[in-house]
């Protein structure tokens, strides 16, 4: 994970260090990067909230920045929404019911966890409540939340241009006239045609 500018981590074995253990963090990476990064077993029992959510919860940190940055908020928001609908799903887990995804504080409120005010002091800084988090979850496990990024398009469309470029073409006259119209360089297509240009083409075609 990124460095710790607090050094306040839980990495500490010294005499004195924090005897507790999530079963999970989410986020900055040293590259940058947000993810999560397991710590223990799902299926363990950990030491997250000092009290008895420790024995029916799973527990993750979502790592705090300063609070204010909606670009990192968002991005380890949408990173822990993502990591408790795939826990959801494998445990078979409905997070709208009452009780299944909360956080401290609502744990320290129904008597199950001690008194931090996580995740409440950070989420209506950017307009969001658990609610908001719970109902985001089921989203994902219904399939309705799914994103492509413009990365991910890239990607795609870069593995499709490949794949034509593998292709031997059908009518080497019709290829020859798409490269002198500037259509392609003749080992790949161009990102876009003209409905002009497209037409020139069906015309070449039908000549032949």
């Amino acid at each position: 994970m990124g460095r710790n500018t607090g050094g306040n981590h839980w990495d500490q074995l010294r005499p004195g260090g924090r005897q507790v253990c999530v079963h999970a963090f989410v986020g900055r990476f040293a590259d940058g990067g947000v993810g999560t990064v397991q710590t223990l077993p799902w299926n363990m029992r950990g030491w997250h909230c000092a009290g008895s959510a420790n024995n029916t919860h799973i527990g993750f940190e979502i790592c705090e920045d300063g609070l204010c940055d909606p670009a990192y908020f968002q991005a380890v928001y949408r990173e822990a929404a993502e990591l408790t609908a795939y826990l959801c799903k494998e445990y078979r887990l409905d997070p709208l019911a009452d009780g299944v995804v909360i956080c401290h504080q609502e744990g320290y409120r129904r008597g199950l966890a001690s008194n931090h005010a996580d995740v409440l002091h950070w989420f209506p800084r950017h307009g969001r409540t658990m609610d908001d988090f719970r109902a985001d979850v089921a989203r994902m496990l219904e399939g309705e939340d799914e994103e492509v990024t413009y990365e991910q398009w890239k990607g795609y469309m870069d593995r499709y241009r490949e794949e034509l470029a593998r292709e031997k073409p059908i009518m080497p006259e019709l290829m020859a006239d798409a490269k002198t119209m500037g259509l392609t360089d003749g080992t790949r297509p161009r990102d876009f045609v003209t409905r002009e240009e497209a037409a020139v083409m069906a015309r070449a075609a039908a000549r032949k």
